[in-house]
């Protein structure tokens, strides 16, 4: 057991619930019941891609200080290393090699959010005053290191990599928001949802993944890599962040992750808030900070969502672990919707 880090922790919040040191929140709520839930949802062994191509959106016009992918190509023994011959090596080789790097944003495209990724200046300690803090009151500074410190900067804690370790397989459950509203922006709050789906016969259980369609990507994978910005930030459903009864169906509910086809899963900007100091990201500040709840986000549904309209289906069986990349507060995702 480690030291406490917290004698208060936020309203609402399951801090310590999974343990003091816990590191990967809802997550805990994925067991071999609810695989195997997912497991039975196979009936015809298709399986659908649910990642973007890595270089889209294209540009930054959805989020200006994220960047496309950029491939580099090292040197080896004086030339480039692509189609690099053996011969070079040893004269009898007849091989000839290519090997690449690249320059990722962990979250410009297809991606999970980690733990680390969103926290609050909060009063954990009771003290008066309020410090930076974030799931399970891992603290800025000690547990998240920031550029410039005694340390080299990343999330000593609540990295992607404590979310890549287990597995990400389990029961996914899609609610098509796009069947309903189409294309056009929409701010979905509880009763919104309840009744989508109620209409499309959409339940969840403790353990599965709530995944939102709203045509988003597909917008996205139209513009070819040259967004337009208006279109952006004006198209599809998204998730109210401020309707207080949403969020805590969210903590009700036992979903062990939220994903979406949109940039965010909530609008953004959100409405505003009450009181003095209040979350620009209030689903995130709850899902991330609070519940220790991973989201997933400009994920691809739309091959899957069509598939399961025509059955008459919302479950499959979901694998979507990021890269076990220690210490990144995001990262990149292929995820596999198994029918």
């Amino acid at each position: 057991m480690g030291e406490a880090r917290w004698t208060r922790r936020p309203e609402g919040s399951n801090w310590g619930d999974y343990g003091p040191d816990d590191q990967v929140g809802r997550m805990n709520l994925v067991t071999r019941e609810s695989r195997l839930r997912g497991v039975r949802e196979v009936t015809e062994g298709i399986a659908f891609c649910l990642s973007l191509p890595l270089d889209y959106p294209g540009g930054n016009a959805l989020v200006r200080h994220r960047h496309p992918p950029k491939f580099h190509i090292a040197e080896r023994a004086g030339r480039t290393n692509y189609h690099f011959e053996m011969s070079h090596v040893c004269g009898a080789f007849s091989d000839a090699i290519c090997d690449d790097a690249v320059t990722l944003f962990t979250q410009y495209s297809t991606q999970w959010d980690s733990l680390a990724h969103v926290g609050s200046r909060f009063d954990a300690d009771g003290d008066g005053e309020a410090e930076i803090v974030y799931y399970n009151g891992f603290r800025a500074g000690t547990d998240i290191v920031a550029p410039g410190g005694v340390r080299e900067a990343g999330a000593d804690r609540l990295g992607i990599e404590n979310l890549a370790v287990t597995a990400v397989q389990t029961r996914g459950v899609l609610v098509d928001l796009e069947r309903e509203h189409g294309r056009t922006r929409a701010l979905i709050a509880y009763d919104d949802l309840m009744r989508t789906m109620d209409a499309q016969g959409a339940a969840v259980e403790p353990g599965d993944i709530l995944c939102l369609y709203t045509g988003f990507a597909d917008v996205v994978l139209s513009m070819e890599r040259s967004p337009d910005p208006e279109t952006l930030h004006s198209s599809c459903a998204v998730l109210n962040g401020r309707d207080a009864r949403l969020l805590n169906w969210i903590t009700d509910s036992g979903i062990a992750a939220l994903c979406a086809d949109n940039f965010a899963v909530e609008g953004y900007p959100a409405e505003p808030g009450e009181g003095e100091r209040y979350a620009g990201l209030p689903l995130h500040e709850h899902c991330l900070f609070k519940l220790g709840l991973h989201l997933g986000e400009l994920w691809y549904f739309s091959e899957v969502a069509a598939w399961l309209r025509g059955a008459g289906r919302t479950g499959f069986l979901l694998t979507a672990p990021p890269l076990r990349l220690p210490r990144a507060v995001g990262s990149p995702t292929t995820p596999v919707a198994t029918v």
